[in-house]
């Protein structure tokens, strides 16, 4: 009897041994797994926010600072000159209010027209509202720059080149699909009890659509603004294609033109790049939560 009890109690003190060493291996592993995995997100932010620091410094040197052996370090005066010279010699302020306004009109036509074309191929029933749809999202596979030369002679021909609206009609039609597949994916989390409530209520289409369904997309339309405004903003390749006249150039292409044919500020032109930076970092810090937040929900609910 006491050599079984003496038994049973060495073969539970061994267990007991291996479970706490398995319990120590365990921990070890976590804590160096969690070391491993903030090293890589901090040398990625790192790799993230280096960039950005570097066009700040830039912004502040000569050219003899830039093209000599201080290139990578602190400048050794802080040139606040190079920000004057480009609001006022670089017409910077020019090139910025062009791209607000640009973005802004964009913006307000893309959302009015996405929310419009999601209602109707989600919660109207007729023949061809899915292959519509399909039509509208197949633009999330097409490189946006495939366009460009067909666009160019059909604006050309209508001679609108170098006008606003050469950038704001294909900004507005390559915003569109992103702007439909968010809004479809949040009108699956509205109950049509609602709509069909409102309808039995008297209400036609278009109040259903203004009162009822439009509040409830608030969230969305943040969401979808803020990716067409990156869009616009950040575009270069139809702004310095489509726009030769200073005036209507955005601050994409207007730095490129800051480039002198002799003589070229640098400076200057990092003074405009952070200027022109700025908006999107902006956006970014007030804005990302939203972002989240928004497509998280529509994802989930969808």
């Amino acid at each position: 009897m006491k050599y079984h009890f003496k038994r049973e109690a060495f073969k539970l003190l061994k267990i007991t041994k291996r479970l706490h060493k398995s319990r120590k291996d365990i921990i070890k592993n976590l804590n160096f797994k969690n070391i491993l995995l903030k090293f890589v997100l901090i040398l990625y932010a790192i790799i993230q926010v280096y960039p950005l620091i570097w066009l700040i410094l830039f912004s502040f040197k000569t050219n003899s600072e830039i093209f000599g052996d201080n290139v990578i370090g602190l400048p050794k005066k802080l040139m606040w000159q190079n920000y004057k010279d480009a609001f006022f010699n670089g017409n910077i302020g020019l090139y910025f209010t062009n791209s607000l306004l640009v973005s802004s009109i964009t913006i307000i036509v893309s959302g009015i027209l996405a929310a419009m074309v999601s209602y109707a191929v989600m919660r109207m029933k007729w023949k061809c509202s899915k292959i519509v749809l399909n039509i509208f999202l197949l633009g999330l596979m097409l490189p946006n720059h495939a366009a460009l030369l067909p666009l160019f002679i059909i604006f050309k021909n209508f001679k609108i080149l170098s006008s606003y609206l050469a950038l704001i009609l294909p900004y507005i039609g390559y915003s569109l699909p992103m702007a439909i597949l968010i809004l479809t994916g949040f009108l699956h989390t509205i109950p049509a009890d609602l709509e069909e409530a409102a309808f039995i209520d008297g209400c036609s289409v278009y109040k259903v659509f203004l009162l009822i369904v439009m509040p409830l997309l608030r969230n969305a339309m943040v969401t979808i603004s803020i990716f067409t405004f990156l869009l616009a903003w950040n575009e270069f390749v139809f702004a310095f294609t489509f726009i030769s006249k200073n005036q209507f150039k955005t601050i994409t292409a207007g730095v490129l033109s800051m480039v002198g044919k002799y003589i070229t500020n640098w400076g200057a032109i990092g003074a405009g790049m952070v200027i022109a930076t700025l908006p999107t970092i902006l956006v970014y810090i007030f804005m990302s939560s939203q972002v989240q937040k928004s497509l998280l929900a529509g994802s989930i609910k969808a």
